[in-house]
């Protein structure tokens, strides 16, 4: 009986089909029958005719591929990705310039096919790595194959600077940091002057208002 495992993202699918040992041993918390042999592995991509797909090998070197270059879009390292060499390499690589990157596809020598290259968006690219990483968190499939996270050779890594050179950003602020106070000793020190004293106006007096006499009348005693 042939087990089908299919791993589906809105732009990728990766098909597994295999069989079945039945040595391999039960899990209680997963009913699915373990997929231990592979007879057939396809990647497919929205909107792309192009089909990649093969056995054992071309399912190995295509979950070393995308690790690989996954890891190297994190950290901005280049990180070698390494295939078999009985065929069914794969290989991924950015396209300068644009936000692609070119997957490359070398089938085996006696499989009578052509390489193919696929250009595949960010988007697209990020379902593949999910498309990979959810193969390789499924433990009734193929449980002998894991991504292997390895430490980069100090060939592939980037030259660490030497220490004057590091150096040079903190001498650059110290004497950034004299420079500015040699400067502000030579300033002259301001002269502080008292604020002197407003005139205050004096207060002006008002006196009752008398009514004057009407011309002709005295005044009444």
């Amino acid at each position: 009986m042939t087990i089908r495992r299919q791993y589906s993202l809105p732009n990728c699918t990766l098909i597994l089909e295999g069989l079945s040992n039945e040595a391999a041993p039960a899990d209680a918390t997963d009913a699915r029958p373990m997929l231990s042999i592979l007879v057939n592995a396809e990647c497919q991509f929205v909107g792309i005719n192009k089909k990649l797909h093969g056995g054992r090998t071309f399912l190995e070197n295509l979950v070393k591929a995308v690790s690989a270059y996954a890891q190297e879009c994190l950290s901005g390292v280049r990180h070698p990705q390494d295939s078999r060499e009985n065929g069914d390499r794969i290989y991924l690589e950015k396209i300068e310039g644009t936000n692609l990157h070119r997957l490359t596809w070398q089938p085996a020598e006696d499989a009578n096919e052509q390489p193919v290259e696929i250009e595949l968006t960010t988007v697209q690219l990020f379902d593949l790595v999910e498309a990979v990483d959810q193969f390789a968190a499924d433990t009734r499939t193929l449980p002998d194959i894991s991504i292997e996270l390895k430490p980069l050779s100090r060939r592939y890594r980037k030259p660490d600077e030497p220490i004057a050179q590091r150096a040079i950003p903190a001498t650059l602020g110290v004497l950034g940091l004299a420079l500015t106070g040699f400067i502000a000793f030579l300033l002259p020190i301001p002269e502080v002057r008292k604020p002197e004293p407003e005139p205050q106006a004096s207060p002006t007096q008002t006196t009752p208002n008398s009514q004057p006499s009407p011309p002709g009348n005295p005044p009444t005693p």
